[in-house]
């Protein structure tokens, strides 16, 4: 199993020195909801910390580290994200001892009620309509050594807009490794899946059929869209535990994401811990070519964790992340953690 996972590692690394990320195909790939992170503790720390996240956070940054805790949680995440969106996400995680652990989540994206326009009618009919994207995902995880997890995530990818949709599959794979408690290496490949394709009764339009009589009743043609990749990419990170004495801790991370249509990009963040209790973070999120152009920068957030009894603990995060041309986003993130 050390081999395999030695392998894997290599041909991941390799993978991502081979291809660099591709700022020419921007906007062509579909499911850009895939992109939009989940989990105040993460985006507080602008997602260095792909190395060691831990729990059902990790579900979405890198699923080796949902058995790395050994206790079972459940999470509910919101997002104001821009132009009147929010994103809801729930998410549970049950550890089963030897047989590793599994989790469920669920994302949607609310872009409330738009009117709908028609050739006729520019200024709105009267009716509205609200796109359902939503993205569904089960996760296992397993704790191979005391330094080696990995992990698996399958995800269901649905766009529905009116009467039209399109809809795929993609895995993330994920491993985490620990050199010792302090340092930590983390890989993970993100949306590797089926393309998107959009069919349905809106896209159909009536015309006269060739070669028919006049007057003869139209025919429905619907045309044949293209097909939409996924955004997959690759991460490598790596994240370090400073312990000052007892009660102080600051952690460090960083990670490189290697994207296939989009600029590479580097992320830096860092996490003061009092207690286990009181969190502190901070982060910068950094595009390796065009910086001028990146849409996010500093992320910056705080979060609490208080032991109710010794098998409930409660979570509350919160976090902030700097948007270009928008207003910024704020995220809210309550877990209930059963040890």
């Amino acid at each position: 199993m050390k081999r395999l996972l030695t392998i894997f590692l290599i041909v991941l690394i390799n993978s991502a020195l081979l291809f660099a990320g591709d700022a020419s195909r921007k906007g062509t790939t579909g499911a850009e909801q895939l992109l939009i992170p989940v989990g105040a503790r993460s985006i507080a720390t602008a997602g260095s910390f792909i190395a060691n996240v831990r729990g059902v956070e990790s579900i979405y940054y890198n699923p080796a580290g949902l058995d790395f805790t050994q206790r079972s949680e459940a999470m509910f995440d919101y997002m104001d994200y821009i132009a009147d969106i929010d994103l809801v996400t729930i998410a549970v995680g049950a550890n089963l001892g030897d047989l590793g652990s599994f989790g469920f989540s669920f994302r949607s994206i609310n872009f409330g009620d738009i009117p709908v326009t028609t050739n006729l009618a520019p200024d709105g009919t009267g009716s509205t309509f609200s796109p359902a994207f939503y993205v569904a995902g089960l996760t296992y995880s397993k704790v191979i050594t005391d330094r080696v997890s990995a992990g698996v995530n399958f995800k269901l990818i649905h766009e529905g807009i009116m009467n039209t949709s399109a809809n795929a599959i993609a895995l993330d794979f994920g491993v985490q490794y620990q050199f010792n408690p302090n340092f930590s290496l983390g890989v993970v490949a993100k949306n590797i899946g089926s393309n998107m394709q959009y069919t349905g009764q809106d896209l159909q339009v009536k015309s006269n059929v060739p070669n028919t009589n006049p007057g003869s009743t139209q025919g429905a043609f619907e045309p044949v869209t293209d097909d939409i990749q996924l955004p997959s990419y690759f991460q490598l990170s790596f994240a370090y535990m400073f312990n000052m004495d007892e009660a102080n801790n600051l952690m460090l991370g960083a990670a490189f994401t290697n994207n296939n249509a989009f600029e590479d990009k580097a992320n830096l963040g860092l996490e003061y811990n009092w207690s286990n209790s009181i969190f502190i973070r901070g982060g910068y999120d950094l595009l390796l070519e065009n910086t001028d152009e990146n849409i996010y920068g500093f992320t910056a957030g705080a979060g609490v964790e208080y032991e109710m009894s010794n098998n409930l603990g409660f979570v509350l995060d919160y976090a902030y992340r700097d948007v270009q041309e928008f207003s910024a986003n704020h995220v809210f993130t309550m877990k209930l953690i059963l040890n």
